[in-house]
């Protein structure tokens, strides 16, 4: 997991091409004209995710895994929380759905973080990541999540 604001993006470029193209994808779009819901960048390898919801209490949210992509997720206005941890011998409320690639698991040992507005962060396979959990009170947000094909 990497946590950072999109400034400092350039820092990570070096972790491949695809994150690269993500990061200065982020930095590049004007989200003002970009409506809620999937945007193709490179087909099925590079694609977005513009999502506005309102945050929650934790005891309403999930952890989640990816296996086939990284998730980029850019607080473009906003702040939420979010619970972390890493992969290890913890047993999946939900299986691994292939066609969402994603498999559930309830909250047990876990970090929290603050995502505020120009803030990113970057979960790999073994990052479990609960997204959505309010801050002090439920808040509007926009988020976009880039899904990096690994």
């Amino acid at each position: 997991m990497i946590l950072d604001k999109i400034e400092n993006s350039s820092l990570y470029f070096p972790l491949g091409e695809r994150i690269k193209q993500a990061l200065i994808y982020i930095k590049e779009t004007d989200f003002t004209k970009l409506e809620s819901g999937k945007h193709n960048i490179d087909g099925d390898k590079l694609f977005v995710l513009v999502n506005e919801y309102k945050t929650k209490n934790i005891s309403e949210c999930m952890m989640e895994a990816h296996k086939k992509y990284i998730d980029l997720q850019y607080m473009y206005n906003g702040c939420e929380m979010m619970a972390c941890s890493i992969l290890t011998e913890q047993k999946p409320t939900k299986n691994y759905d292939t066609e969402g690639d994603y498999s559930l698991y309830n909250p047990t040992d876990y970090s929290l973080i603050k995502l505020e507005t120009g803030t990113f962060v970057l979960f790999f396979p073994d990052d479990l990541h609960m997204p959505s959990i309010m801050h002090n009170k439920p808040e509007d947000i926009k988020k976009i999540v880039v899904k990096i094909l690994i």
